[in-house]
């Protein structure tokens, strides 16, 4: 039960000090300067106590940030991609605020580390607001976890922090003088296997790290399909291969290495995957593309299947995305099968134009 006191200051202004006290657990003490909010404070107290949900501050005070990191990493098993992802973020606050307790993070803290992520350079280029807003999506949910499963803080203090805003998705896709352009590039280069990377990067919409992990135990031929088991989202995908891209795999199969398990394995170490960054810039650069990535090559896959008819729920199942939201950046491409559509509609209630 709660035991409010009247008291007052040397100047005589009055405040109240409560003391909640239940068995079995320690006393909890408040000051306040209103009745009001002492009780309050001690009801809303009682009921945390009664529920288990009050004790967290005790435990902000023994562990810090880092300490909160290393368990939810060690929990967490990610996958190798979503290590490269949230791994790396998730590695970077613990080096900027890991030595914290937890009592001690404030709101302010967590930003000073958000303004210097968006203003400084990495990997030659500023930040974009898009990616810092993974990088606080990353930590969230490790603060998430550490109220809702482990009650180590009472509320996570990235809630209220103002997020960057992100960027309009990037469309950036080859039109057909391009493609045949880089293809051609491509099948020209020394590394005999940068053209059959990049098919099926086109035909399937495969991630870099997807596409160069494959396995050959992950791959069936005879049916034309491949199953990949370490996706960004840590779900299974079945992605389809069919034309082109299957016919230079049944040829690749051929000769396939005894060594290693991989498709696509380095030439000095086949336990690794392949490194296609010097032939893909070099095949780019004689193709004459510019202001294009290897991760363009995914944007093709989904602006070449919406533009011949695939609905943006099919194109999301084809690239591996829980929700249409990523996929919606492509919608404008489909602006006269849109029309067309709503023209049917029309002509088939109202009748066609008199």
């Amino acid at each position: 039960m709660a035991t409010i006191n009247k008291r007052q200051t040397v100047e005589g202004k009055p405040y109240y000090t409560v003391q909640v006290r239940l068995k079995g657990y320690p006393a909890q003490t408040a000051t306040f300067n209103r009745i009001t909010d002492a009780k309050k404070w001690a009801q809303d107290t009682e009921s945390a106590i009664r529920e288990g949900r009050h004790f967290k501050t005790a435990e902000a005070k023994k562990h810090t940030v880092g300490e909160m990191i290393d368990r939810y990493l060690s929990g967490a098993k990610l996958t190798q991609v979503q290590n490269d992802h949230i791994g790396l973020h998730l590695r970077r606050w613990n080096d900027e605020i890991g030595y914290m307790l937890l009592a001690d993070i404030t709101a302010d803290s967590i930003s000073l580390v958000k303004e210097k992520l968006l203003n400084e350079e990495f990997r030659g280029k500023t930040r974009s607001p898009t990616t810092v807003l993974r990088y606080m999506a990353s930590l969230s949910t490790v603060f998430t976890t550490a109220v809702r499963d482990w009650a180590w803080i009472e509320d996570s203090p990235i809630k209220n922090i103002t997020k960057p805003k992100a960027a309009r998705g990037r469309v950036r896709f080859l039109d057909d003088d391009e493609r045949a352009r880089l293809l051609t590039a491509c099948k020209q280069s020394r590394n005999k296997k940068l053209y059959l990377c990049v098919i099926l990067a086109i035909s399937t919409g495969m991630r870099k790290a997807e596409l160069f992990n494959l396995k050959w135990s992950e791959l069936n031929l005879t049916e034309g399909f491949l199953i990949l088991h370490k996706t960004k989202n840590g779900e299974r995908r079945r992605v389809p291969i069919a034309g082109h891209a299957l016919e230079l795999l049944r040829e690749h199969a051929k000769v396939r290495r005894l060594d290693t398990a991989l498709l696509f394995p380095g030439i000095k170490n086949p336990l690794k995957p392949i490194d296609l960054q010097t032939p893909w810039e070099t095949a780019r650069k004689h193709a004459g593309i510019t202001d294009f990535t290897w991760h363009d090559l995914r944007h093709c896959t989904a602006s070449y299947l919406l533009m011949n008819g695939a609905s943006l729920a099919e194109i999301a199942e084809v690239l591996g995305h829980k929700t249409l939201q990523m996929v919606k950046r492509y919608s404008h491409l489909s602006d006269s099968h849109v029309s067309n559509v709503v023209a049917s509609m029309n002509a088939k209630i109202f009748g066609g134009a008199e």
